[in-house]
């Protein structure tokens, strides 16, 4: 496809939208260190000098992808909390964070790159930017937080969503098995080791939230 120069704001925010489909279509297809800036532009129809227009980077596409999935996950996730009275059973929080995720299979599938690859090679510009407006997104889930569970407040509340990302982020990544994996796991004698999303996402985070309101108890 031969893109003309976008001149209007609407065009600009159209062929954006294209360039994040490419670079999703090959992150998840080869993995991010295999992509290259050339094959993202390929992959959209643009040519290498068109996409400089609009990114300078690899890693400037990737978090830009990431922080509209990352937006509107964190968007929903607060609405969603809104439904949840104080002292909410911590099995309700966890089903919350399990569907909302799970209606965004785009961020699922980017997060284990955010971790793995694109954290370690991204320049300290890319990654303030980036940093800054999860902080802003996150202070503003803590505060939901912190109207269901009390005690659970400033520094433990943002241990609750890292401690929480991460579990999310090696739940899913456990899903994606090799053949010889999967055929493993039909074995009677490693049924007990079979990842399930679902059910290992929601222990986990039960298990955080329970953890962190018995550190505030005094002991004794």
């Amino acid at each position: 496809m031969n893109w003309q120069r976008a001149r209007t704001d609407e065009k600009k925010s159209e062929r954006k939208e294209v360039i994040y489909q490419a670079a999703f279509t090959l992150f998840k297809k080869n993995g991010y260190d295999k992509v290259s800036f050339n094959a993202i532009a390929v992959e959209a129809g643009f040519t290498k000098s068109n996409m400089y227009r609009y990114f300078s980077s690899k890693d400037e596409i990737f978090l830009n992808v990431f922080a509209d999935l990352f937006e509107l996950w964190a968007g929903d996730f607060s609405l969603q909390l809104q439904t949840l009275e104080i002292e909410a059973a911590a099995k309700d929080f966890a089903d919350i964070w399990l569907n909302t995720m799970l209606s965004q299979p785009k961020l699922l599938d980017l997060m284990p790159i955010l971790f793995t690859s694109l954290e370690r090679n991204s320049s300290f510009e890319q990654l303030l930017e980036f940093k800054r407006l999860a902080m802003k997104l996150l202070y503003r889930l803590t505060l939901d937080i912190t109207r269901i569970y009390p005690d659970i407040e400033g520094e433990k509340a943002f241990k609750l969503l890292n401690l929480s990302y991460a579990a999310t982020t090696n739940s899913w990544t456990a899903t994606t098995q090799s053949d010889a994996l999967e055929k493993l796991y039909q074995l009677d004698e490693f049924q007990a080791l079979k990842p399930n999303f679902e059910e290992d996402l929601t222990t986990s985070i039960e298990i955080i939230i329970r953890g962190l309101k018995v550190g505030n108890k005094p002991n004794g």
